[in-house]
């Protein structure tokens, strides 16, 4: 079955070219301009990212999150505090982010420190999004033991109650993610193999750029 199947298909996956040499000095425009192609290229969930951390112990661990907005600043997602990747982002507050846009064979790989924001930053983010969302904030208890679905479903009922009933119900553990680039890859597939790889790289003097092998 694996053999049978193809990447990057014709009529599914357009291969554009990409002049590394034209690329901005920054990785945030380059950043924002493929963001944009990706969603008018109609990719699915185009800010849908895969988060990697280490724990304590330096055992990693790697999920599908979502991406709250990138600017000056860097990347930032959210989780609880008390979640697995927010323990390990206490033990070990540096990650990994991938963006991966098959429409367009192009994947970008975010490397950096990692902070937490301020709780109001954070309460304003969870209330600047859906209903929805507040609610599964409220539910709480993320990554710990379940008993059932029974008792999900009854836990996820109240907090849609309570999220509906007060759309500004603060959720202490919920946090705002900043991560700090230190490095930054954009990967541009090619029908001969022949993948663009350009990698930016933070410096004492701003940002630096280079080739890498595919």
């Amino acid at each position: 079955m694996l053999r049978s199947l193809r990447v990057w298909s014709p009529g599914v996956t357009e291969l554009r070219p990409f002049d590394p040499d034209k690329a901005p000095p920054t990785p945030l425009p380059l950043f924002t301009s493929w963001f944009t192609q990706a969603v008018e290229a109609g990719q699915p969930e185009p800010h849908t990212m895969s988060l990697a951390t280490a724990d304590a112990e330096g055992r990693p661990d790697v999920r599908i999150v979502m991406l709250h907005g990138a600017d000056a600043d860097g990347w930032t997602f959210a989780s609880h505090a008390t979640s697995r990747k927010g323990r390990a982002l206490a033990a070990r507050p540096y990650a990994a982010l991938a963006f991966y846009w098959p429409v367009l064979a192009r994947q970008v790989r975010v490397r950096g420190p990692v902070t937490a924001a301020p709780s109001p930053q954070s309460q304003a983010d969870l209330h600047a999004r859906s209903t929805g969302a507040l609610a599964a904030a409220l539910t709480g208890r993320q990554s710990e033991e379940l008993s059932s679905v029974a008792e999900l479903r009854e836990a996820s009922q109240a907090a849609w109650e309570q999220a509906r009933r007060n759309p500004a119900a603060p959720c202490p553990t919920w946090t705002l993610y900043r991560l700090r680039p230190e490095t930054v890859e954009f990967f541009q597939g090619d029908a001969e193999r022949r993948h663009v790889r350009l990698e930016y790289r933070r410096t004492e003097f701003g940002w630096s750029r280079g080739l890498l092998w595919p």
